[in-house]
């Protein structure tokens, strides 16, 4: 493996990349530097998938589940994964000290690594390429906080019909359902948007959805229509150790407007409050207390050792 000296963490004239040090192929190199193929099939299809893990101080957060969920999305593709679990946190732990170093601080700042794997490069045909290299790319960003702001009054979403493919379990780079999903919440200034599937809740468009009523917390199903956040397991463990309920099944639309608190989870956002889906206040309108003890918990989970 290569090395390439960093510039400062800054964009870099010209460009809106910054130009941090990033992996590809076997190679770390600076981000703006990096190339790959115009026939590259994640670049033609999308046919490829990616994980995004957070880092705190320094230490990647569930790290183990983010590999564990990386091999099933392979394995959905076919496609062998080109790493071991030990390689994978070696090439993310030498991006976070790095990105640390060329941000001159001592401390790792919170980050978001980015992982992605896809078939590799060959000739332009639907089926599967057999016996191709897979490409390999990772890099890392400075992680946004959400406003502290959201997290006191909480956040207004609106609702869609899930129109996406029945794959959802898999993370896709493809993700044009995505985009057009979120787009509808940010053409009217809304956080996520909440999406139903033959009048049940599937997931947001960047997050998974939960539901809480009379002290039990409520998702959906794992299955090919959602994917599973890496925060189900999370939840679950958080749920248990607050002595909450936690129960996964099919919820219909009026349970998700019925409900006491309305919550989103991911990788950024970790847990956050809905107060106001399609104009109307979820419960008392704002964030309730099953979202207080969850969000403490995550915050503890966060301290922890990795597992």
């Amino acid at each position: 493996m290569s090395t390439t000296t960093l510039l400062h963490p800054a964009s870099a004239p010209g460009t809106d990349l910054p130009v941090t040090l990033c992996y590809l192929n076997g190679a770390y190199t600076a981000l703006r530097e990096a190339k790959i193929s115009v026939m590259d099939r994640g670049f033609i299809f999308g046919d490829g998938v990616y994980e995004v893990v957070p880092v705190y101080a320094g230490e990647p957060f569930r790290f183990a589940q983010h590999m564990a969920r990386l091999d099933r999305s392979l394995g959905e593709l076919r496609i062998a994964n080109p790493l071991t679990h030990a390689e994978w946190r070696e090439i993310a732990q030498k991006l976070v000290v790095d990105f640390a170093g060329e941000a001159g601080t001592d401390t790792p700042p919170d980050q978001l690594i980015y992982i992605q794997v896809t078939r590799g490069v060959a000739m332009r045909d639907h089926a599967m390429t057999s016996g191709v290299t897979p490409t390999i790319f990772v890099m890392t960003n400075l992680m946004k906080p959400v406003p502290a702001a959201q997290r006191v009054t909480g956040v207004a979403c609106v609702t869609a019909d899930d129109f996406r493919w029945e794959k959802a379990h898999i993370k896709s780079t493809s993700l044009l359902g995505a985009v057009f999903s979120r787009q509808i919440s940010a053409d009217v200034g809304a956080l996520e948007t909440v999406m139903f599937r033959d009048g049940y809740l599937s997931e947001a468009a960047a997050s998974n959805v939960w539901v809480v009523k009379d002290g039990c917390v409520l998702g959906s199903p794992k299955d090919h229509l959602v994917l599973e956040g890496v925060r189900y397991g999370l939840i679950e463990a958080l749920c248990r150790n607050a002595g909450l309920g936690f129960e996964l099944r099919r919820i219909s639309r009026a349970e998700v407007f019925a409900a006491d608190e309305l919550l989103l989870s991911s990788a950024t956002k970790e847990i956050l409050p809905i107060t106001l889906l399609d104009g109307l206040a979820i419960g008392s309108g704002q964030p309730g207390p099953v979202y207080a003890q969850l969000y403490a918990g995550y915050q503890h989970a966060k301290k922890a050792p990795a597992a």
